[in-house]
């Protein structure tokens, strides 16, 4: 029997109507190699604003991780959303897979819409992207907000034990979730405290796997491989711009000491908060508090001190 109503794509498109609503448009772009990107870029411009680049992570699309911050956010800047390549409307038929060709794909982009400087906020896996932007392209790259975000994790990490998770496999399998019970599974490491969607029945979980994890799984999970490959912390760039790192106190995906680490490696450059009582997705638990130390840092450029 074929579905007639999806509750994941009806939310999908509430947060479409609030991208629209807040001024965006939605745009494809032919890179002319191979890849097609999607992003949201401003309606209109305005000079008087600064630009703000927002990369999601892996799990829902950028709709959703952006969607309850995007009113707001254009309120102060010219707000562009890209898909990165395998989510959204995003894809290639290049081989590579790192965090460093997804940067490349995003700043070209930026440089097709003419933009010519912006703040990058990076959530998770996104994070990662923001990272590899700040090192490789330095005069473009104003401010950077890393949130929860395992830049500094080294391979030896995962066979050491520091993730829950020790087996890379296993763990795409929990991040690219195919089964209720793997949904499930993604959720209890992720928040916190849990919440109803970890209860729900497992109809509703597969309607949102179907709506949101069904497309590029092979390439997802070869996604997540590339990010451990040969990662050594000895050999991470330091990024010169003022950077804000971001955690969760109770970070299951990305332990707390990963966001230590990072501050160490970028010394008083850096400046971190933590944000209590909170999972790897502190930005849906503690959204109030991430958006007001997320502002502080880009208008004001003093966050809040460690909470």
């Amino acid at each position: 029997m074929t579905q007639c109503f999806s509750l994941t794509e009806t939310r999908n498109w509430c947060y479409r109507s609030t991208f629209t609503g807040s001024g965006l448009r939605s745009t494809i772009i032919d890179l002319k190699d191979g890849t097609i990107m999607h992003c949201w870029i401003p309606k209109i411009q305005t000079e008087s604003k600064p630009n703000l680049l927002l990369i999601h992570g892996l799990g829902a699309n950028a709709l959703w991780q952006w969607g309850n911050f995007i009113r707001n956010l254009t309120q102060h800047f010219n707000i562009y959303v890209p898909d990165l390549v395998f989510f959204g409307g995003s894809y290639t038929t290049r081989p590579e897979r790192t965090e460093a060709f997804q940067a490349e794909c995003v700043m070209k982009v930026m440089e097709l819409k003419c933009v010519r400087s912006v703040s990058v906020v990076g959530l998770s896996y996104g994070g990662f992207v923001a990272y590899s932007m700040g090192v490789k392209y330095r005069e473009f790259v104003e401010k950077i907000v890393i949130c929860g975000s395992g830049v500094c994790l080294e391979e030896k990490d995962i066979k050491d034990g520091i993730f829950p998770v020790s087996d890379l496999d296993e763990a795409a399998n929990i991040l690219v979730p195919q089964t209720p019970q793997k949904l499930r599974e993604l959720v209890g490491f992720a928040f916190f405290r849990a919440p109803l969607v970890a209860w729900l029945p497992s109809c509703l979980l597969l309607d949102f796997i179907n709506a949101m994890c069904r497309e590029y799984v092979q390439e997802k999970k070869e996604l997540i491989k590339a990010i451990a490959k040969d990662r050594n912390l000895s050999e991470l760039p330091k990024i010169s711009k003022p950077t804000l790192i971001i955690w969760g106190e109770q970070d299951l995906v990305f332990p707390l000491e990963l966001g230590h680490r990072l501050k160490r490696h970028l010394g008083d450059n850096a400046q971190i908060v933590i944000i209590k009582n909170a999972g790897h997705a502190f930005c849906a638990e503690k959204a109030k508090e991430f958006y007001n130390v997320l502002m502080s840092f880009l208008v004001d450029s003093k966050p809040p001190g460690q909470r």
